[in-house]
């Protein structure tokens, strides 16, 4: 199977390269369970919106301001609505080929190649998220390799697409988050299109055999251990620096 399928659109980036791993890094922290540290990493996402294009800041922009308020007047109000947005709701899914493959066998098989595919740019995955979630994958781009987290996230667009719809209908804070990382990728091919269009009325497949294949790979399935200090890192080994103060790298971690 190759993870790499072809899809009729363009594989050249909107922005130059240190602009895209800020705006990846900035969607990967804001798409995380906001934590203790979910107020620093908007602090330090708003010092750098004036470095990016405004068709992607302006998104940013309004989650940012939303979360500071809500946090201000009603402390955990962001958390609860992130469990109830993401965890909760099918269409909330952060997994990139959840939507094409639902919990199906060849879903199980994926997620081990997404794992080979960081390896082989030289990014060691250590956490116990699950390797195709959105942010890890914008993590990936922003921290180590953003040509092959293009690669992943182009191969999985309409998933995108899908996700920035089912916010959009909810009304969800988060639909500016998925704006703005739109704002970053190619517009959809007829494809693409099409996919979505397909996934709106038939939805994801639907096998009832979860994610077994992903334990074909012994390392994928071993418990997590963290390797460092920051609980937050995904990925070990040399990093490429973003080039702005944005802190670690996203955790999953609750």
């Amino acid at each position: 199977m190759n993870i790499f399928r072809r899809t009729a659109k363009s594989t050249s980036p909107r922005l130059p390269d240190a602009q895209l791993r800020v705006a990846w890094q900035a969607v990967s922290l804001l798409l995380d369970y906001p934590g203790e540290q979910a107020a620093q990493h908007r602090a330090l996402i708003r010092a750098e919106l004036a470095s990016l294009p405004e068709s992607v800041a302006s998104g940013l922009r309004t989650f940012l301001d939303f979360a500071d308020a809500v946090e201000a007047t009603e402390p955990g109000r962001l958390a609860r609505e992130y469990v109830e947005t993401f965890d909760h709701t099918r269409r909330g899914c952060l997994y990139l080929t959840y939507f094409a493959y639902g919990d199906t066998r060849r879903r199980g098989v994926v997620l081990v190649q997404f794992k080979q595919a960081y390896r082989k740019a030289g990014g060691e995955f250590d956490a116990d998220e699950l390797p195709d979630h959105l942010g890890v994958v914008l993590e990936f781009g922003a921290t180590h390799d953003p040509a092959t987290a293009w690669k992943l996230i182009g191969d999985y667009r309409a998933g995108v697409e899908m996700l920035r719809i089912s916010l959009q209908d909810r009304q969800s804070p988060w639909a500016d988050v998925l704006v703005a990382l739109c704002a970053t990728l190619p517009s959809l091919g007829e494809d693409e299109a099409g996919e979505v269009a397909r996934l709106i009325e038939q939805g994801p497949p639907v096998e009832e055999v979860g994610t077994e294949t992903y334990a074909l790979d012994p390392s994928l399935s071993a418990p997590y251990e963290p390797a460092s200090a920051d609980p937050g890192r995904q990925f070990l080994g040399d990093t490429i620096p973003v080039g702005v103060p944005m802190g670690a790298p996203m955790g999953t971690q609750r």
